[in-house]
């Protein structure tokens, strides 16, 4: 097991799993943060000696908690926002007690989902048919690369609109992957936006048991539909929530970015109820319903 003392000072890192190493087994102690740093703090064991340990969660897969330990909110936060999966599992990996969420225990959904995804013909309808919701209508292209295209041009045009209504100076959507601190106010603040509608997505998918891997129009993702759910929400959620709350933080320096957007979310979240309208949205598009129960 490999642990490392100290501060890592790789808190922003994102790491791919294929540039990973495997898994990091703990027991009998405490998971927690302490100041950005993920800490466990152990009692002696079979396993590891009694410390407190640092540990570098952004180059694991997975980290096992076993018998006689504790999780705080924050470490499941951070671990989270890195990718690092957690499992909470019997001595020595011989029981296993979580596991990823599978909806609401029927299957109706997931084989509805499957069936629409396998044919050919039945994806594209679907993915016409959310890019009509974004339309209000249904176009009368058949090449998704051709749908692509003209979503990209409304969303060019959304982004100047709503640049022009909020007052803000617009040089158009930057993001580099490398540096996603380095964008202006109004993209950083978009960036966020995406995360938190894309996280009600995920809630909504998860939630209705569909497979966030099988997008129609998002395609490598492991939470491709999942991105498809938060992309229908993209114009009048996703950029209006981004460009107020950059109206704000740029006037008022003092006002953080994040928070503020996260906050600001939250409160829009539960006043409009998207999570909901979310689910009602994904039943829609899969063609089920509430007494769609068969096992």
């Amino acid at each position: 097991m490999s642990l490392l003392v100290g501060r890592l000072g790789l808190a922003e890192a994102r790491i791919p799993h294929s540039d990973r190493h495997g898994l990091i087994w703990l027991e009998r102690g405490g998971l927690t943060v302490e100041d950005g740093t993920l800490r466990f703090r152990a009692a002696a064991s079979d396993a590891l000696e009694a410390g407190d340990y640092a540990l570098p969660y952004q180059g694991v897969s997975m980290i096992l908690l076993g018998p006689g330990s504790t999780v705080s909110h924050d470490a499941l936060r951070l671990l989270a926002r890195h990718g690092t999966l957690l499992a909470a599992v019997g001595e020595g990996g011989v029981k296993l007690y979580t596991a990823p969420p599978l909806g609401p225990g029927k299957s109706a959904v997931a084989r509805a989902h499957a069936r629409l995804w396998a044919d050919e013909k039945a994806r594209l309808d679907v993915a016409r048919r959310m890019y009509a919701f974004r339309f209000g209508r249904i176009l009368p292209h058949k090449d998704t690369t051709v749908l692509r295209g003209i979503e990209g041009a409304r969303m060019k045009e959304t982004y100047r609109i709503a640049a022009e209504q909020y007052g803000i100076s617009w040089q158009g959507r930057r993001y580099n992957r490398q540096d996603p601190n380095g964008a202006d106010v109004p993209n950083q603040a978009i960036n966020h936006a995406a995360t938190f509608v894309e996280t009600a997505a995920e809630i909504a998918v998860t939630a209705v048991g569909a497979l966030a891997p099988l997008g129609f129009v998002h395609e490598d993702s492991i939470n491709a539909f999942t991105l498809d759910i938060a992309d229908l929400y993209r114009a009048e959620l996703t950029v209006p929530l981004a460009f107020s709350v950059a109206k704000r933080v740029l006037a008022d320096p003092e006002l953080l970015l994040e928070r503020t957007l996260r906050k600001e979310a939250a409160r829009q979240f539960r006043k409009e109820q998207v999570i909901a309208r979310m689910i009602d949205r994904v039943k829609e598009l899969l063609g089920v319903n509430d007494g769609d129960s068969n096992p």
